[in-house]
């Protein structure tokens, strides 16, 4: 595809609203798009699955969906305005620059021939559940198509993510006696509020386990606290929501064992399948990217994506525009941005096939 039609098609993604759960009018154009140019397409809900090319299994991954539209913005969300250079719109930049860069990579492939066999999957819900990428990945695996590697297609500057923190969410509960707040100490009551209150001191100083070289530590923080309904009766219990962002140096389960250990009230799991992920530094897609785009770097990234439904595959995350302008007011990505992920996308696929 030329400069023109690229933008073209970056546009016309952004043209079509596809907040999550109303993703289907878009999941329509891309197929119809996917079949103009002789691609094996497959629709699973709102989510598109193309193949083509033969060779080394190369997946490229990206989202159809958006966030819902926030309040103060001063261009129209859909209407993929370009004002010196940048285009605005809802989803601009996460991820439909990725998605249209994506989709010219895989056109080319598809009307070449090769040099490898792509599967393109643009998937519905990744800003909430994360179902589109993991009801793809079972479809491939039900047909035997496993990738040797994938690239997810996120805002990261075209900068290389190899690894990628997880979500443990745990829930810190305390419990109390239950009586009335004027006889509670003449009673010997036990205070939950209290009993939680020296549990959540303790929090800033836990051993989270070891550092990762591209992740950093373990991180915890409080998000939310609830305990108590009326003023004067001791509550039954206080819990502590903890939000816990994972690197790859402990399994979950290792480090829910690890917490409990260091605090006295009783630990329990909300969640725990977003698990970290990390590709190894010297893994063949990774050495494609970097020759791909001479001048990139391999790091770590802080925020969740579908990278996470690839453990067992190598897998980086890489895609135009920046994540800092994902989700804002006048979202926008910058024309030159999308052409340069096309490109990328392209000579990655080619320097794939070589390894």
């Amino acid at each position: 595809m030329t400069d023109c039609e690229v933008l073209a098609l970056h546009r016309d993604m952004v043209k079509r609203a596809s907040v999550t759960g109303t993703e289907a009018d878009l999941a329509d154009w891309v197929a119809e798009k996917l079949g103009e140019v002789g691609a094996e397409v497959t629709r699973i809900g709102n989510s598109v699955i193309a193949r083509a090319g033969r060779g080394k299994r190369l997946m490229l991954d990206s989202h159809l969906d958006t966030v819902p539209l926030s309040q103060g913005w001063t261009k129209d969300p859909w209407g993929a305005e370009v004002i010196d250079g940048k285009v605005y719109g809802l989803g601009s930049n996460d991820a439909k620059a990725s998605g249209a860069a994506m989709l010219a990579a895989f056109a080319n492939v598809a009307q070449n021939g090769g040099p490898c066999e792509v599967v393109l999957a643009l998937v519905e819900q990744e800003e909430t559940t994360n179902i589109g990428t993991l009801n793809a990945l079972h479809h491939l695996r039900s047909v035997g198509w496993v990738p040797d590697a994938a690239v997810v297609g996120e805002p990261t500057g075209l900068q290389i993510g190899v690894a990628q923190r997880g979500l443990l969410l745990l829930e810190l509960v305390a419990t109390g006696d239950v009586c009335h707040a004027a006889r509670a100490k003449e009673l010997g009551a036990r205070n939950a509020i209290l009993a939680l209150a020296k549990e959540l001191v303790k929090v800033e100083s836990l051993d989270l386990g070891p550092d990762d070289p591209f992740l950093g530590s373990t991180t915890a923080q409080v998000t939310v606290l609830k305990s108590g309904d009326v003023h004067n009766r001791l509550p039954a219990e206080a819990i502590a929501t903890m939000d816990v962002r994972t690197v790859p140096s402990l399994s979950h389960d290792e480090l829910v064992a690890l917490v409990q250990d260091q605090l006295e009230c009783e630990v329990r799991v909300r969640s725990k399948r977003l698990e970290p992920y990390a590709c190894p530094a010297d893994d063949a897609i990774v050495l494609a990217a970097l020759a791909a785009q001479p001048g990139a770097k391999a790091f770590g990234s802080a925020t969740l994506s579908d990278q996470v439904h690839f453990h067992g595959i190598p897998c980086i995350k890489v895609g135009p525009g920046e994540s800092v302008r994902s989700h804002t007011t006048d979202e926008f990505v910058l024309e030159e941005e999308v052409v340069a992920g096309a490109r990328f996308y392209e000579r990655l696929v080619q320097e794939f096939a070589k390894s």
